[in-house]
């Protein structure tokens, strides 16, 4: 993200919900682009990417989650927060499985969707950190797969891409900045927090177990996220 204003996209079709936060995040520091539904979206984001963008999930047409898919696939590095309904949650999983980074739900108060807007900022802003100087900012080595810290993406020995949700890749990142150092389930949960987790620590074991599965060359037998016993999880940088 570079030092200057940050640029929020506003997608919502209320006009008057529009004006509302585009005068609310404009007063906190951020450069403001509206867009009333995902066509014009599309057509801001080719003018300009914002470093984050905040997508009502139910407009007429395509809807948010839709173009939420769109944007994470064009622009890896773009933040992401979804607005939904409050008790859909449906909507909500979907959100955070087609790569949103957050979402909040209507009604909310301006304060918590701008602090969330903020934190998925300096998530990618830390993300996006050289990771381990010895094997480049860009690659990071799990096993034999490559976690690419600029796109967001995890590639195989073989080159091919392996799809991995925002989670999954904030909790990668985090494995990363911390190679050989046990992380215990409070730090897990505070440094890689993402809305999409429960607050129970089973939550995380299967978030990790589901990360053996696609970079381990055998999952029963970890060798890259490995378990600590009574504290949590080390990743060991192996090729």
């Amino acid at each position: 993200m570079p030092d200057t204003s940050p640029t929020v996209l506003l997608v919502d079709d209320e006009p008057e919900l529009r004006a509302l936060l585009a005068e609310y995040f404009g007063r906190n520091g951020f450069e403001v682009v509206q867009a009333e539904d995902a066509a014009a979206a599309r057509a801001r984001v080719a003018e300009q990417v914002p470093d984050v963008a905040v997508l009502d999930i139910n407009m007429p047409g395509e809807n948010g989650l839709s173009l939420a898919r769109a944007l994470r696939e064009a622009h890896p590095r773009l933040g992401v927060v979804m607005l939904t309904t409050a008790g859909e949650a449906i909507d909500r999983i979907v959100g955070l499985e087609v790569g949103a980074d957050d979402y909040v739900a209507k009604p909310f108060e301006l304060r918590e969707l701008l602090a969330r807007v903020r934190a998925v900022l300096r998530r990618l802003q830390v993300a996006a950190a050289p990771a381990a100087a010895a094997q480049g900012p860009d690659r990071i080595a799990f096993g034999p797969c490559q976690l690419d810290v600029a796109q967001r993406k995890l590639f195989g020995a073989d080159g091919a891409e392996i799809d991995i949700t925002a989670a999954e890749f904030d909790l990668l990142a985090l494995f990363a900045r911390h190679p050989n150092r046990p992380l215990n389930r409070d730090q897990i949960m505070e440094q890689a927090h993402n809305r999409g987790w429960d607050v129970f620590d089973r939550s995380i074991d299967l978030r990790v177990m589901r990360l053996r599965r696609k970079v381990e060359r055998n999952p029963d037998k970890p060798e890259v996220i490995k378990t600590v016993r009574n504290v949590g999880y080390v990743y060991v940088p192996v090729g």
